[in-house]
C-alpha cells in the first residue's frame, strides 16, 4: 500500500485531468523489440519490459534549494534512442526530492515510456515500470510549482509530474511536452529538457501503435538508466 510522504503539499484540483491521468487497461504494452525498419531510425533494440516497481525508501525531509543545486544539476535519461537531459526547476522541492530518491534507487531503470498523445495534447509519458499506465512507487505526494491557466502553459520541453486527479496522487510518472500544450494547471513542473527534445519529437512523428492520438508509442523508447549529475 502506498504511503503519502509526510511533507506532501496538499492541493485540491479544480479541473479535469483530460488525458494525463493513468491510462486504461487496454493500453498495456507487451514486451517487444524496436522496429529497426522505421525510416530515420536512431533507436537501438532494448530489453526493457513491464515489471514490478522497485520499493524505494521514502525521503525523510525535503531537500533545500541549495542542496538540490549542488547535488541535482541535471537529470539524465539514458534511453535506447539517445540521452534526454533535464534541467531541474528547484521550485518543485517536494517533487524533486521524490525524484532524487527514485532515480538513485534505480526505480526508472529499464522502464518503457508507455504513452504518447498527438492530438491537442503533445506529450510522451514515462515513469511507470509496469508499462500499464497505473504503476507507481510506494509513496505519493502533492502538487506544487503550477503554471497559470493560460494558453501554452506547458510549453515545449516542459517536464511535469502526471497524477490521477485526486489530492496527493503524484508519484513516479512524468510527461515530456514536445510541442506547446495547454492543460489545466494541475501538474507540477519539475524541469525542462535542455538536450534530446528532438528524440521525443522523433517518437511523436511516428505516432502510436494503434494509430490513434493516444496510445503506446509505435517506436519503442525505454529509459535504460536514469541518473543525476
Amino acid at each position: 500500500m502506498s504511503k503519502r510522504i509526510g511533507f506532501a503539499l496538499s492541493f485540491v484540483l479544480a479541473f479535469s485531468l483530460l488525458s494525463i491521468a493513468p491510462s486504461s487497461a487496454d493500453e498495456k504494452i507487451k514486451p517487444q523489440k524496436v522496429n529497426k525498419s522505421i525510416k530515420g531510425e536512431r533507436c537501438k533494440p532494448t530489453d526493457a519490459i513491464g515489471h514490478a516497481p522497485t520499493d524505494v525508501l521514502i525521503p525523510e525531509r525535503v531537500l533545500t534549494p541549495r542542496e538540490m543545486a549542488r547535488t541535482m544539476k541535471q537529470i539524465v535519461l539514458d534511453t535506447n534512442c539517445g540521452d534526454i537531459v533535464i534541467q531541474p526547476n528547484y521550485r518543485a522541492r517536494v517533487a524533486l526530492t521524490a525524484l532524487n530518491a527514485l532515480i538513485r534507487g534505480g526505480f526508472y531503470d529499464m522502464s518503457l515510456c508507455h504513452r504518447l498523445t498527438t492530438e491537442k495534447l503533445y506529450v510522451l509519458q514515462c515513469g511507470d515500470p509496469t508499462a500499464t499506465g497505473r504503476g507507481g512507487p510506494n509513496f505519493t505526494y502533492g502538487v506544487e510549482n503550477l503554471p497559470e491557466l493560460v494558453d501554452g502553459n506547458y510549453p515545449e520541453g516542459t517536464v511535469a509530474i502526471a497524477n490521477s486527479g485526486t489530492p496527493n496522487s503524484n508519484g513516479s510518472q512524468f510527461f515530456i511536452v514536445y510541442q506547446d500544450t495547454t492543460l489545466p494547471p494541475s501538474y507540477t513542473i519539475v524541469g525542462r529538457v535542455i538536450r534530446g527534445i528532438d528524440i521525443v519529437k522523433m517518437i511523436a512523428k511516428d505516432g502510436t501503435k494503434n494509430g490513434s492520438g493516444d496510445g503506446a508509442p509505435k517506436q519503442v523508447i525505454a529509459i535504460e538508466r536514469a541518473w543525476i549529475r
